[in-house]
């Protein structure tokens, strides 16, 4: 059994990454279905926040069924941090999880996400901030280091550990890497090694099918994996990893019918979530990863795209589940 304050995730969790425009609660819910042991909302702007911006906080918007779920936040003020952990705190998630990783400019630019790696002080000034501001465990989302000369993590897990933080994950690349080359797992292994680490680390990067997940597990040791862009219109993987590492052995890749039946289900939950029309908008996005490896179904995607009407796309997907089982 993993703990991170008074959670209690099974031995090895599995965790869903937080991804911007990605993990909302419709995609969460699938993720969910399929065995994802813990989840983050999008992270949210703590300025969004504060000025009561509505898109951040739509992103609060949590459920029961979803538990146990974090909410992430970013910023670079130790005020907005604070503030922000107490309008966290009200909602009620399970946890806190603070976003020092994310690489994208417009995030970098403001002093957040992984812009933050570069002024370890400040890191330790603003997950202070949270942690005396919330009555709820805080975790950390990072990277190795700001470039490959100042790959810091070492001590960046050491110093949040000690102002409080009760987990913390690791993506393999530096902010430098964005998201190119290979996540390197050597350093996440080193942090969790380290004998003045008490607190659950989880590796993220990279993991995107049961082998890998199993080779890394017993390589680096690491408390559990995060899983990311590898769920995005596939959230059988986090099934499919579990049974590998109880049996040893691979299930079979979902049926055209389950693959369906999940975007079905994330299309009425995109729309009940969003409503209608946003939610149709919002939906496009995904058809592609769910309808993957199919032969000749670009046609059946061009249609999916470019209807406004919630009856055809729901004829659609039949029209894609009676050709494709066919065959």
């Amino acid at each position: 059994m993993v703990k991170i304050g008074n959670i209690e995730l099974p031995d090895f969790p599995l965790l869903l990454a937080p991804m911007e425009d990605v993990s909302d609660p419709p995609f969460r819910a699938v993720c969910k279905e399929y065995g994802a042991d813990l989840m983050y909302t999008e992270f949210i702007s703590t300025e969004g926040l504060i000025r009561d911006a509505i898109k951040s906080r739509q992103k609060l918007d949590i459920f029961d069924y979803e538990r146990p779920v974090g909410i992430q936040i970013f910023g670079g003020d130790e005020e907005a941090m604070a503030l922000s952990a107490k309008i966290v705190d009200a909602t009620q998630p399970d946890l806190l999880d603070i976003n020092f990783g994310c690489p994208v400019k417009k995030v970098v630019c403001k002093g957040a996400g992984a812009a933050v790696l570069k002024d370890v002080d400040q890191m330790v000034r603003l997950t202070k901030a949270c942690v005396d501001n919330t009555s709820l465990p805080v975790t950390v989302k990072t990277r190795l280091g700001w470039d490959e000369r100042s790959k810091n993590i070492e001590e960046v897990a050491e110093r949040l550990q000690d102002v409080g933080i009760q987990a913390l994950s690791i993506h393999g690349r530096t902010r430098a890497q964005l998201y190119k080359g290979e996540a390197d797992w050597t350093l996440i292994a080193k942090v969790k090694n380290n004998p003045r680490i008490k607190i659950p680390i989880f590796g993220n990067g990279d993991i995107d099918s049961p082998q890998k997940a199993k080779e890394y597990k017993e390589r680096y040791g690491v408390d559990g994996i995060m899983v990311g862009r590898a769920a995005i219109g596939y959230p059988w993987i986090f099934r499919e990893i579990k049974h590998y590492l109880a049996t040893g052995e691979l299930l079979d890749p979902p049926t055209i019918q389950e693959r369906v039946d999940a975007c079905r289900k994330h299309l009425q939950g995109s729309m009940r979530w969003k409503g209608e029309k946003l939610g149709i908008l919002e939906m496009r996005r995904h058809y592609a990863n769910y309808l993957r490896g199919l032969s000749h179904v670009k046609e059946y995607r061009n249609r999916l795209v470019n209807t406004m009407d919630a009856a055809e796309l729901f004829s659609i997907l039949q029209e894609v589940e009676m050709h494709y089982a066919a065959v």
